[in-house]
């Protein structure tokens, strides 16, 4: 099933799927795909559910950022490199700052990785996308690896992207990131540490959704099956909202 071009419905539509499909992506997570000791929840943040999801490891989280859980599974990123069209490395100015991360979560576990699915909310204003950009590099300074869904165009907020701006907060001496001509969705796969490496692939609006890696520590990672899930939250949109979305009706007709 292809990518949607979720701007034509409005805000509330794409955030009932993006609940469905956070849900979704749990479960696959939490069926066998993340190896033992590891499990996956809804975030939690300030008392309320925001549909994202953490994935953590059943043991109390250290006070030394540079803990790595034990390698229980997972692929080998030296045997199989993750498969996709770009790879870029950052040297994180911002690193040194060490500001804290408004992740907890109650279970006390150590939070591993965060997937992170963008919706317009996070685009809307400058001070929206400044509260996203600052929770995906507070959560790499603090050694959490990053798994980014961001399936809206840039605009006027973030030109380049969401992962544009947060590649412009990690270091804000690199060169403006410049999306691929035609393909302005992004999906981003972010190893924390030292240097950030970033595994990128980019697509368009009727392209289908790419595994993409989620890191479980720098030298291992388990592929996120995104365009399975999609489907499966897909399923039960409303048929008003399918027809909108896949262009037999078009809103005040």
């Amino acid at each position: 099933m292809p990518v949607h071009d979720w701007t034509r419905v409005e805000a509330g539509i794409f955030h009932d799927f993006h609940n469905v499909w956070t849900g979704a992506l749990r479960n696959t997570l939490n069926e066998g795909l993340l190896p033992e000791g590891y499990y996956a929840l809804t975030e939690q943040h300030a008392g309320r559910t925001i549909p994202d999801v953490l994935a953590l490891h059943a043991s109390p989280e250290p006070e030394e950022p540079a803990w790595l859980p034990p390698d229980t599974g997972g692929i080998a990123v030296a045997e199989a490199p993750p498969r996709v069209e770009r790879k870029q490395t950052v040297e994180p100015a911002a690193l040194a700052r060490r500001r804290s991360l408004a992740i907890r979560h109650v279970s006390g576990h150590r939070l591993i990785a965060l997937i992170e699915i963008v919706s317009q909310a996070n685009k809307d204003r400058t001070r929206h996308v400044a509260e996203l950009v600052e929770k995906a590099v507070s959560a790499l300074e603090r050694g959490v690896h990053l798994l980014l869904v961001d399936l809206f165009p840039p605009g006027r907020n973030d030109p380049a992207g969401i992962h544009g701006k947060i590649v412009e907060e990690l270091d804000q001496y690199s060169e403006p990131y410049v999306l691929p001509t035609g393909a302005p969705l992004t999906l981003a796969s972010y190893v924390a540490g030292p240097r950030v490496e970033v595994y990128l692939q980019h697509l368009a609006v009727g392209a289908t959704l790419a595994e993409m890696p989620l890191f479980l520590r720098p030298d291992r990672y388990v592929n996120v099956p995104l365009e399975p899930t999609y489907q499966t939250a897909y399923r039960g949109m409303p048929a008003f909202w399918r027809d909108v979305l896949e262009g037999r009706l078009a809103l005040g007709t």
